[in-house]
């Protein structure tokens, strides 16, 4: 791929990317844990079970594997823990990555709109937005909830490019997992990952991208506006 890449819209991920929530959700899930009495669990451990939403975070977490089952009866009594907990501490630990900001308002300085796509819950989404001081940067806003398919389908970022009324090859996508690379390949759309998040585990550089980038202000001198 050339650059400088010329693109009309910008659609950022928001855990691992934009935000470093890891804290706040592992907060949530060892306090979760303790009320089931289970094992501790730490922070680097839960940042590898990050990425594919809520349900099966809490699932990775009653399991301790990443496509384990755990019986109904315990998940259905671990989610509304895990819940309470998270929504009482959404915002109190989680901050922006470094010039994740100044790259975000770099975007809009160039006159992109920037839309933010996440599989995080709506319940949860907003109030960290909102807590964070981002919200307002946003003009389309996508939670895990918010249409029938969350990523890796491609839905999401369709929907956003047809709310902008822009083409997916026009349309970049940044991200920090194999979520985001596959939601991008299936939709069209050129996709950047950052090194720094959650891509369970994994280097981003296994991953099918366009480019990896250090941080989103990086990214942002790498493209412009079509």
């Amino acid at each position: 791929m050339n650059f400088p890449l010329p693109i009309k819209a910008v659609v950022l991920d928001l855990d691992g990317t934009l935000l470093d929530t890891a804290p706040d959700l592992a907060d949530a899930v060892m306090a979760m844990a303790a009320d089931l009495g289970q094992p501790p669990i730490d922070l680097t451990t839960v940042k590898t079970y990050i990425g594919n939403g809520v349900s099966r975070l809490v699932k990775r977490v009653l399991t301790r594997t990443m496509d384990g089952e755990p019986a109904p009866a315990l998940l259905a009594r671990a989610m509304p823990l895990f819940e309470r907990h998270y929504g009482e501490w959404v915002a109190r630990k989680s901050r922006p990555f470094p010039d994740a900001v100044e790259g975000l308002l770099a975007f809009k300085a160039m006159g992109l709109p920037v839309a933010c796509i996440t599989n995080k819950a709506e319940r949860f989404t907003l109030p960290l937005l909102k807590a964070t001081g981002l919200y307002p940067l946003f003009e389309l806003i996508l939670s895990g909830d918010s249409l029938p398919e969350k990523k890796p389908s491609p839905l999401p970022l369709l929907h956003a490019c047809q709310f902008f009324g822009v083409e997916p090859n026009e349309t970049l996508l940044i991200g920090d997992s194999l979520n985001d690379a596959q939601a991008a390949r299936a939709a069209g759309c050129p996709v950047f990952c950052v090194p720094y998040g959650y891509n369970r585990g994994r280097s981003v550089t296994e991953l099918d991208l366009d480019a990896v980038v250090p941080s989103l202000l990086d990214a942002s001198k790498r493209v412009v506006k079509k």
